[in-house]
């Protein structure tokens, strides 16, 4: 019988055995849970019922003192809201009446006729409440009517508490009962969580050997080829499911292997030999890339620095001292920033400062006739770009945007998160431009041409699409509205949280430091 039953068994497919195995693991788990839901309902029922009684009695109760007070409060004073809430409580002991327990198979004779008791009383007072409540105060038998209301109120105070004392003591009653059996009930969900553990091991125990022991002999085998050792025997199972034919494909695959293993190390040699060349060749192809970046970023500098020098040449004909050597110190950092960075990727907290000084200058040099609006959604220390981006970029909106018309206007940045993605935008409300030299702009960019775009715009674009894969740069326009140039900036990885946290403290040290530097530039140390 045992052998027959084996032999089915190892003739079954890894599929088929293991839904049986589920099956009766399921089966074991359903067991248990039927067991254990039976015990708790047993144990939590009977209390329950035990709690609810005592409840309803004890809301009844409590309903009954409250239309007291109403019922008093109103008949001293009939005002809407003593009327209103006299209504509630009435409504309120009606509905506590209703819901006590009422059931004489479940409650006895002596709990039935105490809320019968109780029932008949409630009917009687609520019809002579309710006359009362009609009944004009003028009337001479009003103070008798009124304390013979209050009488009735006493004695059904007086019941509800009796049937609440009746009700907790047959309850208190009924728990020592069923005490002994709570007590026992530990020990049989131990037993039966003991039997159903045994169950379960037996199963684990039988889908092991068909299935694990097999694995595991192919783990062995396989670690003796990984280190070239085919001297072991073949592996032989009794498994007639996919597990034998994997097995025996093994041992196919063995002989096989060994044959092929000089060879394969003649090819690795010279596979190693090429790689090596692949990587000599990948490195000096970033170098070459690294060389034309920092030839493009270095384009932007003398632009940059030719049109602010001569911004502080007009302003120091037209300021006195202390507005021109502030400007100093805002071109000072502007100079630091220029000559001293060398990575190609920057916090945004630099970009900002940068922009910041640079339109300090403009400021000076336009009066209110530009405004600046900064919004940043992102840890400007967290975030990297490619250095000298925004500074030309707000530049552009100026020289070609807002100085071109009379008014003057806004040039407004904004950076914000997408995914992991940074969107920055730099707007303004200058004199903008159609969409035919819109698109011209665009294909201009994107055929390289810097002396239709400018130096600044082109370079920027130029880094964006050579730095990141999937970096973009878009321009919105519309004549006598505006300009906005959009920018995608992929991120290494997605924020978190505690990269915003993490950062905080870098955030402040970085303030500090600038402070320190305008407390410098304030003496005349630049």
């Amino acid at each position: 019988m045992y052998g027959s039953i084996r032999g089915i068994w190892l003739g079954l497919s890894l599929k088929k055995k293991l839904g049986i195995y589920v099956c009766l693991v399921i089966l074991v788990i359903g067991i248990s849970a039927a067991f254990s839901f039976f015990l708790m309902d047993f144990a939590l029922g009977n209390f329950n019922v035990i709690l609810d009684d005592n409840s309803r009695c004890y809301d009844f109760q409590e309903a009954m003192e409250q239309e007291s007070r109403a019922f008093e409060n109103y008949i001293r004073d009939r005002s809407r809201e003593n009327g209103e809430q006299y209504e509630m409580a009435c409504q309120r002991s009606e509905l506590s009446l209703r819901q006590l327990p009422y059931d004489y198979s479940l409650i006895g004779a002596e709990r039935y006729g105490r809320t019968w008791s109780v029932c008949n009383a409630y009917e009687k007072y609520q019809s002579s409440r309710d006359e009362f409540v009609l009944r004009d105060q003028r009337d001479g038998e009003y103070i008798e009517s009124l304390y013979q209301i209050y009488a009735m109120q006493g004695y059904l105070r007086t019941y509800a508490r009796q049937l609440l004392q009746l009700t907790m003591v047959e309850g208190d009653a009924s728990y020592q009962r069923q005490v002994p059996v709570y007590y026992r009930i530990p020990y049989l969900i131990l037993l039966g969580s003991v039997a159903l553990i045994g169950a379960i091991t037996l199963l684990t125990r039988i889908l092991s050997h068909g299935v694990v022991d097999p694995m595991e002999k192919l783990a062995d085998a396989t670690r003796k080829i990984a280190v070239n050792d085919f001297t072991g025997e073949d592996l032989a199972v009794d498994n007639q499911d996919e597990m034998g034919e994997m097995v025996r494909a093994f041992n196919k695959m063995k002989h096989a292997t060994e044959g092929y293993i000089q060879t394969l190390m003649k090819n690795h040699e010279i596979s190693e030999l090429l790689h090596r060349e692949e990587m000599e060749k990948i490195r000096m192809e970033k170098r070459l890339e690294a060389a034309r970046l920092e030839l493009l970023k270095s384009q932007i500098n003398p632009h940059f620095l030719f049109n602010t020098l001569n911004i502080i040449a007009c302003m120091a004909k037209l300021e006195d001292a202390s507005t021109t050597e502030r400007m100093i110190t805002s071109m000072s950092n502007l100079f630091r920033y220029n000559l001293k960075t060398t990575e190609q990727i920057v916090p945004l907290g630099q970009e900002i400062r940068v922009v910041r000084d640079y339109m300090y200058i403009q400021q000076m040099r336009f009066g209110d006739r530009i405004q600046y609006d900064c919004r940043l959604l992102v840890d400007e220390m967290a975030v990297k770009i490619p250095a000298f981006t925004l500074q030309p970029l707000v530049e552009n909106a100026i020289v070609h945007g807002i100085g071109k018309k009379e008014q003057g206007g806004t040039v407004y940045l904004r950076v914000r998160r997408k995914q992991n993605r940074v969107i920055v935008l730099v707007a303004d409300t200058g004199v903008g431009m159609d969409e035919e030299k819109r698109r011209n702009l665009e294909e201009a960019l994107e055929k390289s041409h810097t002396a239709k775009v400018g130096i600044g715009l082109g370079n920027i674009y130029q880094r964006i699409h050579a730095m990141y894969r999937d970096g973009e740069m878009r321009i919105y326009s519309r004549k006598g509205q505006g300009t906005v140039i959009w920018l995608e900036i992929p991120q290494e990885e997605i924020f978190q949280e505690e990269t915003f946290q993490r950062e905080i403290s870098r955030k402040e040290i970085v303030r500090e430091e600038r402070a320190a530097d305008d407390t410098k530039a304030e003496g005349g140390v630049l």
